[in-house]
């Protein structure tokens, strides 16, 4: 567990390397940090892989920059950690926001040093409605999102977890424990990260990045996702990339990473063998 300083703007990101043997590289969803993948790395490390967690700049314990959080500078900052690391033929897994730099990161700098790529309920390809998305998440909500981080952006990570894990009053996917400690961890990123982030996820279309992707793929979602829908996430995705393999997981949510961990990491454990 440590940190390195950036290149570009000396932005000193977190990260923590466990285990040998190939090296996983998990990139957390949006508003949380690596701590996310608590319930995937010692399943990985136990399977015999190394396993790489870190902090996107502005969460976690990694510092904040005021710029620097659309995709090709987060792209950017995934680069230069696997070039601090050494790291070769790897396997990314990049969840809901995190798929996003996953697919930047090949389009900028290509396959060479990628084995595999995961993609766990990704935002990929795009997450708002548009004439020819017409099943993305209408403009009216994203804007309603955006608005809320800004004015009240406590309150809005307090309820936000509750749909990124299906809760309701009948319905206790997860422990009050998870919420708050999951709350914790969203309510002490950077305000700036945070609405920046929001903004890169919300509107930046990957469509025209899938079709030049030859390494093999895997799409996982589930189909009560009601924080990025399957219909114009994992379904499309599965259409528009061509070496790929889907999984769809019965009745999970967003946060499937916790609900339906161990379904998830049979499914990565196999993929990555």
């Amino acid at each position: 567990m440590t940190h390195f300083r950036t290149k570009r703007d000396s932005t000193q990101l977190y990260y923590c390397d466990y285990g040998k043997g190939k090296p996983v590289l998990l990139i957390h969803g949006w508003p949380l940090s690596g701590k996310s993948w608590e319930f995937q790395v010692s399943s990985l490390v136990d399977a015999g892989y190394r396993v790489i967690t870190y902090d996107r700049r502005g969460f976690g314990q990694s510092d904040a920059s005021y710029e620097g959080y659309d995709y090709d500078s987060l792209s950017e900052d995934l680069h230069e950690l696997m070039g601090h690391l050494d790291l070769t033929k790897v396997v990314l897994v990049g969840f809901s926001m995190g798929g996003g730099e996953v697919i930047r990161y090949l389009t900028k700098y290509g396959e060479n040093n990628i084995d595999k790529i995961a993609l766990i309920s990704s935002i990929i390809p795009l997450v708002g409605q548009k004439e020819d998305n017409p099943e993305g998440v209408p403009k009216k909500i994203l804007e309603g999102i955006l608005n809320s981080v800004k004015t009240e952006r406590l309150h809005f990570l307090k309820g936000f977890h509750n749909a990124f894990y299906n809760v309701t009053k009948d319905n206790q996917t997860v422990s009050q424990e998870q919420l708050d400690f999951d709350w914790s961890i969203a309510s002490q990123a950077s305000p700036i990260a945070t609405l920046k982030c929001a903004e890169s996820w919300a509107t930046t279309d990957f469509r025209k990045e899938l079709g030049a992707i030859s390494l093999k793929i895997l799409i996982v979602h589930g189909n009560k996702d009601q924080t990025v829908p399957i219909e114009t996430s994992g379904d499309q995705a599965a259409k528009m990339i061509k070496n790929n393999i889907y999984k769809i997981i019965d009745n999970a949510p967003h946060g499937l990473n916790v609900t339906h961990a161990e379904e998830l990491n049979k499914i990565l454990i196999e993929f990555i063998d």
